[in-house]
């Protein structure tokens, strides 16, 4: 097999000075380093996890914490933090927790133990004292997603600016019966970003002067938008307007308007949250919270604080933007 020392008499430099070009760590030029990569790539050498551990006393593997792993927002942020740690030489270590008690005490008291990881990212989990204490615990950075907690590192949407933009456009599009899909307020947590999306809907109403109608539960799938949807436009009082807390919901309930011989948008407007792909094909307007660009910055926040820098414990706010791609109008009466 390729050695370090194979590869440094190849490219004519010293083996510490291989050893920096691939860690990306240390004083190398650029010249250098492109001839060591070059070199390295041409021998084939690969560098040893183990021996690479022993070096630096790190494991290069991240363990990410994940409610879902077949939901877009999910598997979209993972994406992120893959590209961003692979670009520095790191494995993802992957744990998918539910709402039950005795899978997320196995996961965050005995699993994130036994494995040796460098830190830690966690995506849109509510995390109580006693699992926050235990990540603390672990002595490595802790970056979250969402799931706001005031003694880690969180990198987070504005979800209560983001209801709020996306109820306000339909208002000033002239909507005044307007229907949520999302959160019900009995189900969610406050804080959560379900309920704070739901929050910025029913504020910005009443801020409008307007009445909010009840909320229509679903899950965030494409299946519970249709659902929803589904009940509401069955209604005698059918809404001109809906707003999903998520996008797989929203396309869910264009199809099921499609289905029941109403057009988007001028029979009905819909808007969702999240920059899905999907949504050009449907020509949903969102409010995209760039997920993709979320898992990134989650993945350089904790190999930033690797290497020195200082925990940014509280919020720090993400970008989000309005795209209107046709799916909202004046409504037709």
């Amino acid at each position: 097999m390729v050695g370090i020392d194979d590869v440094a008499r190849a490219a004519g430099v010293s083996t510490a000075t291989v050893s920096r070009a691939l860690s990306g760590r240390g004083p190398v030029s650029t010249t250098t380093r492109d001839r060591v990569l070059a070199t390295a790539d041409r021998l084939g050498y690969v560098v040893s996890a183990a021996a690479s551990s022993l070096a630096t006393g790190r494991a290069r593997a991240v363990g990410v914490v994940v409610p879902f792993l077949d939901r877009w927002f999910f598997s979209t942020v993972l994406a992120g933090i893959s590209d961003a740690l692979v670009r520095q030489g790191y494995d993802i270590t992957l744990y998918s927790v539910s709402a039950e008690p005795a899978e997320r005490r196995r996961v965050f008291d005995d699993h994130l133990r036994r494995r040796r990881i460098d830190a830690v990212i966690t995506i849109a989990i509510e995390l109580d004292a006693e699992e926050s204490a235990s990540l603390r615990g672990l002595g490595v950075p802790i970056v979250a997603i969402a799931g706001p907690n005031p003694l880690l590192t969180t990198l987070t949407v504005d979800d209560l600016a983001v209801g709020r933009l996306a109820t306000a456009h339909l208002i000033e599009r002239g909507h005044r019966n307007i229907v949520h899909i999302g959160a019900d307020a009995s189900s969610n947590a406050g804080s959560s970003v379900p309920a704070l999306r739901r929050r910025g809907f029913e504020e910005t109403l009443a801020a409008a002067g307007l009445s909010a109608r009840a909320v229509e539960p679903a899950d965030f799938t494409i299946e519970g938008g249709s659902a929803a949807a589904a009940r509401v436009l069955a209604g005698d009082d059918r809404p001109t307007a809906l707003f999903a807390a998520s996008d797989e919901m929203a396309i869910g309930a264009i199809l099921t308007a499609r289905e029941r011989g109403l057009r988007v948008p001028e029979d009905l407007s819909v808007i969702g949250i999240d920059g899905h792909e999907l949504g050009r094909w449907f020509g949903l307007t969102t409010v995209d919270q760039f997920a993709r660009g979320q898992g990134e910055r989650a993945a350089e926040a904790a190999l930033a604080e690797l290497d020195g820098a200082t925990p940014a414990h509280g919020r720090g706010t993400l970008p989000f933007e309005l795209v209107d791609r046709g799916s909202t109008a004046p409504p037709a009466f």
